[in-house]
């Protein structure tokens, strides 16, 4: 989640110049709904402590509705209550957010540590 907060911080910040105030705070909305639905995800995972390959499964799955109807939930409340959203900067951000989410995967579990040089 580190990586989908840091690429929120820099769209507020280069949407600021271009839509002012409400482009920041649009930005920082979706980079919030990825964010939110991500440790909602996160925190059912972390709950699975089974042995079996369809318990994992299982888990998995339910994790990914519920970060999906949270998606969706908070999506709706942004833009029905946010009458000043700038869609292209709150989904923008939002979509962003998302791939770097799943891009996960491809990041080193401990990033601390520099790589060795041979």
């Amino acid at each position: 989640m580190r990586w989908q907060l840091i690429v929120t911080a820099v769209m507020a910040l280069i949407l600021t110049p271009l839509w002012g105030l409400h482009g920041a705070v649009s930005a920082f909305l979706g980079g919030v709904v990825s964010i939110v639905a991500a440790a909602a995800y996160a925190t059912i995972v972390s709950r699975y402590h089974g042995t079996t390959i369809s318990g994992a499964l299982k888990t998995a799955l339910r994790a990914e509705a519920v970060k999906i109807v949270a998606m969706v939930a908070l999506l709706w409340l942004v833009l029905t209550f946010y009458k000043d959203v700038v869609a292209v900067g709150f989904i923008g951000t939002f979509a962003i957010t998302v791939l770097v989410f799943g891009m996960a995967l491809f990041v080193p579990d401990d990033t601390r540590v520099a790589p060795q040089i041979k």
